[in-house]
This record gives structure tokens, C-alpha cells and sequence, in this order.
């Protein structure tokens, strides 16, 4: 029986028909939604605009408060509740890592825009490949 459920999200549709899709497929699970806030790096990851923030840790907390808002009104549709987590670093390594405390991952195939699909669709298929407990990807 699957009681824990870690969804993955960033601000795009894909992430939010994946938990769509988590809350109508484990109407019964705890659900935690997790963004992941990429590290500053030459491919200009989300973090690289927080860097020059007093306090990295509570600048990331706050650029995911807005996934975390959007992932509360989804629930709310649904009549359900979420847990929040966020962290820094590689999404593929953080989702991966966080994973092994759940029973299933729900994950949106790729962003919206040719980046992020060129990127999130790497992630979801890096997170399929590793990821310790079964994966759902949603389109």
C-alpha cells in the first residue's frame, strides 16, 4: 500500500498534473511536494540569481514559497493537504536522495519551454534511472 508520495515540483504544468495525478491516484497517501532549487553553476542554474542574497538557505525557502502556494491550491481542488520540503543543489541528485523516504515519486515529465524541457525531461528521466522506490512520470 502506498502512504507516502513525493512530488517533485517546479513552476510549470507538467509539475502540476503530476500532482494532480498523485492526488487522484493516492487519495489516501501523505503527499510532499518537493522543490529543488538548482545550484549556481556556468549553466546559470535558480540559484545563481540567489547568490548575491544575505542567506542562500532562506532566499531558496522563499524563491519556492511561490511553488509551494500553487501546490497548496492544487490540494485545496482536490479536498487534500501537502507537506512542503525544499533543497538546494542538483534537482536529479535532491530528488533521487529525498526519495528513499517515500514509497512512490510522481513526476512530471518536462517543463514548459524548450529549455526546460531540454533540462526537466533530463531530470525525470535521471530520477526514473536512480531513483531507489518506483517513479510515475506524468505528460
Amino acid at each position: 500500500m502506498i502512504s507516502t508520495v513525493l512530488v517533485p515540483m517546479e513552476d510549470s504544468e507538467m509539475s502540476e498534473r503530476a500532482l494532480e495525478h498523485a492526488l487522484e491516484a493516492y487519495p489516501d497517501a501523505e503527499i510532499t511536494v518537493l522543490h529543488v532549487v538548482g545550484e549556481p553553476s556556468p549553466m546559470m542554474g535558480q540559484a545563481m540569481s540567489l547568490v548575491l542574497e544575505d542567506g542562500l538557505e532562506h532566499a531558496a525557502e522563499a524563491h519556492a514559497e511561490d511553488v509551494f502556494e500553487r501546490a497548496r491550491e492544487i490540494a485545496a481542488e482536490h479536498d487534500a493537504e501537502v507537506s512542503t520540503r525544499f533543497a538546494l543543489g542538483s534537482p536529479a541528485k535532491a530528488i533521487v536522495n529525498t526519495a528513499k523516504d517515500f514509497d512512490v515519486v510522481v513526476v512530471g515529465s518536462h517543463g514548459g519551454t524548450l529549455a526546460e524541457r531540454l533540462v526537466v525531461g533530463n531530470v525525470a528521466e535521471k530520477v526514473f534511472r536512480r531513483s531507489p522506490v518506483p517513479v510515475t512520470v506524468v505528460r
